[in-house]
């Protein structure tokens, strides 16, 4: 299913918007060694699942991770398509990165 195009720019904000926190970042550090239900993710981040949900769902609507859920634990996983928008939104600014002279604003 294809991303309707009003919907990419709220998809990189929230993208960007989610990796702009560390504890965010290492959960997606832990996660791209495996899938991970929420009990080992606060085991190993040392945080609580209050706080740990929160941060999930900041994933979740960024469409960084996926989740699944198994008797009554989720499971956790990156969802490397919104990894794959976000690189190439920033691919694009590095191909276009040469900029015409600049004009006067008197001119």
């Amino acid at each position: 299913m294809q991303t309707p195009s009003s919907t990419i720019p709220h998809l990189i904000a929230a993208g960007f918007h989610a990796l702009s926190d560390p504890l965010r970042i290492n959960v997606l550090e832990l996660l791209r060694q495996q899938e991970l239900c929420v009990c080992d993710l606060c085991e190993v981040l040392g945080v609580s699942q209050s706080k740990l949900s929160f941060h999930l769902k900041t994933l979740k609507e960024a469409g960084l991770v996926n989740s699944r859920q198994e008797g009554r634990w989720i499971y956790y996983s990156l969802n490397i398509r919104q990894f794959s928008v976000l690189e190439q939104y920033l691919a694009d600014y590095r191909q276009h990165s040469v900029m015409p002279p600049v004009r006067s604003c008197c001119d």
